[in-house]
């Protein structure tokens, strides 16, 4: 069970029994809808009970179990299949008695069950094989049930009034479970059973197998989430061989628009297969284009920042997820004020929810804009998608929502004129907007917390970056006088910004300036972000590092979120001393930009040992900052995102801190390139380049990397920078 955390309700909750952690589950997702099984296949609540089918933020499926004779078969394996289409369970029967004679012995029957998501729809196939020397009739069943919970009422808030819960609905091979909402939507599960079970109940269908030796049977079971919003047909509307087959297809058009790495190490192989494989599972089509989900389970929907991070850290590889990104944000710019959902005129989203507590309100993230670095992060990320791409006429029908996010810098994000965007919290949203969003992530070094309106080191970083692209691409658009004007201004933050944010005591930029312009004294990663944005001075860079690189910061697999010498660091939180790979990639890329190329070596090998002790060389969302142990793992956090997007991304980001790459029109370009030990090889097949690719293939030589074109089309240059 979980229960509310009275300090913030809608984001973090407290746990009243001991979870597992979610690496013990498997995971679904395609489109809208996801889902979490047990190793057994099955959904049962159990430990944290988020096991679920669900879709647009509802549980449509709370229980979904397979009963052999009364009883759970064996595990014998299960697993997700490595490009993430389909999850495979095989099982066997336990010893079984009729009285006190054994009926059946264990291991006779083999029992395979196959899973996958389509759509709207979870389509399920079981093969039970007989190998005894004799003809066997066994029962089993198929235990579901569905309580129509919303995403948040999961993660433990607790709701005052429920909807109405209908009775079912038994017909012939199918069984449609039903709940009207307080928002007024009547939500149907629809299970649809082939063939039809002997018994067909509520909540059960109940089958019988005859089977001969060595003969085999197959059930096929579809379970459809259906609402008066989006009308489909009561039963899968394709079988389970043509789904698999269509999620194939679709899997196969994003790996022909993306490029495609190995190497000469197979366990990093390993972390790279999976890397991509969760990058293209969280893509969702939307009608404005690609957009990468944040994580399952609890924030698999759109998130602005978490959306801008993952295309730039999948920029090099896939322009086309940045170019939905943007679509989509800039179709959902706020365009009035709106206190209830932060919103002002130029603002990026920061979430979008879909469930029924969204629609009644009971929640204020429906659409929200909480964020405070999203809006510049969407400027920059806009003017690193045309130095990709060079796409002017996608930059000039962007132009007017850059110049709106431009506008809400410095009218909104900057309402007291001091040339620092700064926030506020929100009576019914987040109290801290930076990505950093806990409670109690923005201290002083007493661990008092910072009063607002709160200016972040890195937003600063942020705000000085996206003028510098907006600049760009002005000068690109034809307007070279506000070029001009933005240059300037930027110029001006930097200065300013100097001045107000480094510690000479400290060896680091504080986190922050309070509403007093007090300095947040405290040792951040936030402050590493600052060579990410290129803010951070040359003098004042060598120092950062070091900082960055000491015992407080650095565990082994990487810089934690907060020293360890200060009042609040506490390895178990959330934001306040664990390790995150995503902000680990954005240092690093600052770390290459800077000329700290072994530093940032660093970092890719904490995250790549990392990645070893991960099941199925998954990074998680973040783990515990615990310093690294001989022959031990990092510690997990118990409820993170598994998969997370920006986990996922983070390895191509670090892959291109490492080889420098950057692109300029019709060149690529390597800037000062490097591998680590372990790497001997880099192979890049498929690198998009104007209208063809380029292959490449790059060698480490005594402690120097050797780069060899393997194929380009004429008018392409690839030039490596020593």
């Amino acid at each position: 069970m979980l229960r509310e955390c009275v300090l913030h309700p809608y984001r973090y909750y407290i746990l009243a029994t001991t979870p597992r952690s979610l690496e013990d589950y498997l995971v679904l997702k395609h489109g809208d809808s996801f889902a979490v099984f047990n190793r057994y296949g099955d959904i049962v609540q159990e430990g944290l009970g988020e096991e679920g089918f669900y879709h647009q933020g509802t549980r449509f499926l709370s229980r979904l179990e397979f009963v052999l004779c009364d009883t759970r078969p064996f595990l014998l394996s299960s697993a997700v299949r490595g490009d993430n289409l389909l999850l495979t369970v095989d099982m066997t029967n336990p010893d079984i008695f009729l009285g006190k004679e054994l009926f059946l012995p264990r291991g006779v029957l083999h029992i395979r069950r196959s899973k996958l998501l389509f759509q709207r729809g979870h389509y399920e196939e079981i093969v039970i094989e007989n190998y005894s020397v004799q003809e066997i009739h066994l029962p089993f069943s198929i235990l579901f049930e569905g309580d129509f919970a919303d995403i948040f009422e999961v993660r433990g808030t607790a709701r005052k009034k429920r909807g109405k819960t209908l009775q079912e609905i038994v017909s012939g091979d199918q069984v449609a479970l039903r709940y009207l909402g307080l928002d007024g939507v009547l939500r149907e599960t629809i299970l649809s059973f082939t063939p039809q079970p002997m018994e067909l109940g509520p909540n059960y269908a109940i089958f019988h197998v005859h089977l001969k030796p060595r003969e085999k049977t197959t059930l096929f079971i579809g379970v459809m989430c259906k609402d008066e919003e989006n009308q489909l047909e009561t039963t899968p509307s394709t079988s389970f061989k043509n789904a698999l087959s269509k999620l194939r297809q679709s899997l196969k058009a994003l790996r022909r628009d993306t490029c495609l790495i190995t190497t000469s190490n197979e366990e990093f192989n390993a972390w790279l297969d999976r890397s991509y494989s969760d990058i293209f599972m969280m893509l969702t089509q939307t009608p404005h284009g690609l957009y990468p989900y944040a994580g399952i389970p609890w924030f698999s929907t759109v998130f602005g920042r978490d959306g801008i991070i993952t295309a730039l850290e999948c920029l090099w590889i896939n322009p086309y997820i940045a170019r939905g990104v943007l679509n989509y944000l800039a179709t959902t710019q706020a365009r009035e004020e709106n206190p209830d959902e932060d919103a002002e005129p130029g603002k990026i989203v920061h979430e979008i929810r879909l469930g029924e507590m969204a629609a009644t309100g009971e929640i204020p993230f429906g659409r929200y804009y909480g964020s405070v670095d999203a809006t510049p992060l969407f400027i920059t990320l806009a003017g690193a998608y045309y130095q990709r791409i060079r796409d002017l006429e996608f930059i000039s029908n962007l132009w007017p929502h850059i110049e709106l996010a431009l506008q809400w810098i410095d009218h909104y994000g900057d309402r007291d004129k001091d040339g620092f965007v700064e926030y506020r919290p929100s009576p019914n949203g987040l109290i801290n907007k930076g990505w950093k969003d806990s409670y109690d992530s923005v201290m002083h070094s007493d661990g008092s917390p910072a009063l607002p309106p709160i200016a972040l080191v890195e937003v600063q970083g942020y705000v000085y970056q996206a003028k510098l692209h907006a600049a760009h691409l002005t000068r690109a658009l034809g307007m070279g006088e506000k070029a001009q004007r933005l240059e300037k201004e930027a110029r001006t933050l930097a200065e300013e910004f100097l001045k107000a944010f480094w510690d000479q005591d400290l060896g680091c930029y504080v986190l922050a300036l309070d509403g007093e312009k007090r300095p947040c004294r405290v040792r951040t990663s936030n402050a590493g972000h600052t060579l990410f944005s290129g803010i951070a001075s040359e003098k004042h860079a060598k120092s950062l590092v070091e900082t960055l690189f000491s015992k407080t910061l650095f565990t082994g697999w990487g810089i934690r979120t907060l020293a360890s010498t200060e009042a609040l660091y506490n390895p178990l939180s959330y934001h306040n001393g664990s390790v995150w790979p995503h902000d680990n990639a954005i240092i690093a890329l600052g770390l290459s930009q800077y000329g700290f190329k072994e530093a940032l070596l660093k970092i890719l090998r904490g995250l790549f040992e990392a990645s070893i002790f991960c099941p199925f060389n998954r990074l998680p969302e973040l783990f515990c900052g615990f310093p690294k142990r001989a022959k031990e793992g990092p510690t997990p956090y118990p409820v993170a995102c598994n998969p997370q997007a920006w986990a996922a991304g983070a390895i191509f980001m670090l892959l291109q801190a490492c080889l420098g790459i950057t692109f300029k029109e019709n060149q690529i370009l390597l800037r000062h390139p490097i591998l680590p030990p372990f790497l001997e090889e880099v192979h890049i097949k498929g690198l998009a380049v104007e209208e063809t690719s380029v292959d490449l293939s790059l060698r480490r030589y005594h402690g120097d990397v050797v780069v060899n074109l393997l194929r380009k089309k004429r008018g392409i240059e690839v030039a490596v920078i020593k």
